[in-house]
C-alpha cells in the first residue's frame, strides 16, 4: 500500500516548477541548465534495536531512493533558481511487532507500510554570494537543523538566508513553520521540543561562523521557538598542526536555554557545556570529551513531524544538538548530567586499504537528578535521583575511492547502552548496517 502526501499539500511544490519555468527567459536557460545538478542516493539500511526489561524490540530492513535536484541561477544581478526533491522508502522486511525504527510509516492496523514517498521544492534567489530559499528544504545549524539519519531525510518548510560575501564569514538566518519526519509525508508537520514533546508554531534563528585564522573558527547562533524557548549557542574550534602527520584540536561548546512566551515546556533555565580535545598521529586519532548540563530540566532541542491518532508515527528528533557526547543512542543531556567520553579512530590507509576506517567510543554519564522538575512540567517523571548510564559504540566504515562504484560506502554501527532505574532510557543493544550509493546523474 502506498502512502502519499495529499494533492492539496503537494500543490504548492508542483506549482513552483512551472512558476520557475515561466520566469526564466530563453537566454537564461543555458546558464540554469549548465549549472544544474541531479543527485541520486540509494540507501539500504538494516536496523535492529534489542531492548531489555520486556520492552518490544525494533527491527526492519529498508531501502531509500532519494533524488535531489539543484538548478543553476538565471543570469543577471538577481539570479533565480529552484531546488526540488523526490524521496521514496521501500520495505524489504519488517513486521508489526517490531515497529518504531522511524524508517517506515505504521498503518492503523499496526503493519508497517510497504512503501511511501514525498516530494517538495524551494525557490531560491541569489544576489552576489547571498542566497534566499523559500519552500521545503534541509536547514543545518546548531540551533535548528533536520537530520538525514534514516532512509528518507527530514525536511522543513519556511525560508532561509545564507550569505558568504566574505570567504572567512558564513552568516545564516531562517524562519520555519512546519517540518516532516522521515516517516510522515505531509509538508505541514509540527515543530517540537523533542524531550518535552510539546509543539511550537514557528522557529527562527540567526547566526554565523567566522574563520578568524586557518584552522580556527568562532560560531555564534541564537534561536527562538515561539512559546517554548530562547536558545543561544557559542562554539570555538581550533586545530594546531604539529608536523610529521600530527595535529591537536580543541573544541568548546555552550548552549544557553530559557523559556519564552506561553512556556509550553514550563520554566527552563539550562546551561549546557561541552569540551573535547583530540590528538591525531598519522592514522590514529585519540579524543577526550567532557559535557555538563546545568539546570533542573534536560537540554532540549528540535523535534519534527506529527503524531497520528494512534501515536504510531510520532515526532522524530532533529539534528540541532551539536554536543561532543551525543552518541549513537543517547545524547547524555539529562538534568544536571555530567558525562565524559574517550574515543579512538583509526584509518586503515596504512594497511593499504584507503577509505576504510574504525571508530570505538565509550561515554559515561552520571549525576542525573530530576527531583527539582516542577510538578506538571512535561519533563516530570522521567528522571530519578543520581541516575547514571553508559554507552559503547563501535563503527566500521569502508568507502570505495575508485572504479565504477566510486563513493559507495558501507557502515556497520553497534551500540551497547546500559542504564540504572534513575536514568530512564533502559538497557538496549543497537545494531545498524547501512549502505550508501551516491550517483551524480548530471
Amino acid at each position: 500500500m502506498r502512502v502519499f502526501r495529499s494533492t492539496l499539500l503537494l500543490s504548492p511544490c508542483l506549482l513552483a516548477v512551472p512558476a520557475f519555468a515561466a520566469a526564466v527567459s530563453a537566454e537564461g536557460w543555458s546558464s540554469v541548465v549548465e549549472d544544474s545538478h541531479l543527485r541520486l542516493l540509494l540507501r539500504n539500511s538494516y536496523f535492529n534495536r534489542s531492548k531489555e526489561e520486556g520492552r518490544p524490540d525494533q527491527r526492519d530492513w529498508t531501502q531509500g531512493i532519494n533524488l535531489d535536484f539543484a538548478s543553476g541561477f538565471t543570469p543577471g544581478t538577481l539570479g533565480l533558481g529552484l531546488d526540488a526533491f523526490v524521496y521514496q522508502g521501500l520495505k524489504l522486511d519488517a513486521s508489526a511487532g517490531k515497529t518504531g525504527t522511524r524508517n517506515l510509516p505504521v498503518h492503523d492496523n499496526g503493519e508497517p507500510a510497504d512503501e511511501y514517498g514525498k516530494g517538495g521544492a524551494a525557490l531560491k534567489l541569489r544576489l552576489s554570494k547571498t542566497e534566499l530559499k523559500v519552500g521545503e528544504q534541509r536547514p543545518d545549524t546548531p540551533v535548528f537543523g533536520v537530520s538525514h539519519f534514516r532512509i528518507v531525510p527530514q525536511t522543513a518548510t519556511g525560508l532561509s538566508l545564507r550569505s558568504r560575501e566574505r570567504d572567512d564569514l558564513d552568516l545564516q538566518a531562517g524562519h520555519f513553520t512546519s517540518a516532516t519526519s522521515p516517516v510522515t509525508t505531509n509538508a505541514d508537520g509540527d515543530l517540537w521540543a523533542v524531550m518535552a514533546e510539546v509543539t511550537t508554531p514557528s522557529a527562527s534563528y540567526v547566526g554565523g561562523t567566522w574563520q578568524w585564522a586557518p584552522g580556527h573558527s568562532l560560531a555564534l547562533y541564537g534561536s527562538k521557538f515561539e512559546d517554548l524557548w530562547y536558545q543561544g549557542y557559542a562554539n570555538l574550534d581550533s586545530r594546531f598542526p604539529l608536523g610529521e602527520a600530527r595535529e591537536v584540536g580543541l573544541n568548546l561548546t555552550l548552549y544557553r536555554t530559557s523559556e519564552t512566551g506561553a512556556a509550553r515546556a514550563g520554566e527552563i533555565d539550562n546551561l549546557t557545556l561541552g569540551a573535547s580535545s583530540y590528538l591525531r598521529q598519522g592514522n590514529h586519532r585519540f579524543l577526550l570529551g567532557l559535557q555538563k548540563v546545568r539546570g533542573d530540566t534536560p537540554f532540549d532541542y528540535l523535534g519534527v513531524g506529527d503524531n497520528d491518532r494512534n501515536g504510531r508515527n510520532g515526532n522524530d528528533q532533529g539534528a540541532s544538538i551539536w554536543l561532543p557526547n551525543s552518541a549513537q543512542f543517547s545524547d547524555f543531556n539529562g538534568p544536571h548530567e555530567r558525562s565524559w567520553q574517550v574515543r579512538y579512530d583509526y584509518a586503515f590507509a596504512g594497511w593499504g586499504l584507503p577509505g576504510a576506517s574504525m571508530m570505538v567510543r565509550y561515554v559515561q554519564g552520571d549525576q542525573i537528578d530530576g527531583r527539582a522538575i516542577a510538578q506538571g512540567s512535561p519533563y516530570a517523571g522521567r528522571y530519578g535521583n543520581d541516575g547514571s548510564h553508559q554507552e559503547t559504540n563501535v563503527e566500521l566504515r569502508y568507502v570505495l575511492s575508485t572504479g565504477p562504484a566510486k563513493g559507495l560506502s558501507v557502515r556497520l554501527r553497534q551500540a551497547w547502552h546500559r542504564a540504572d532505574a534513575g536514568q530512564g532510557s533502559g538497557d538496549l543493544d543497537d545494531f545498524r548496517l547501512i549502505t550508501d550509493y551516491p550517483l551524480e546523474i548530471f
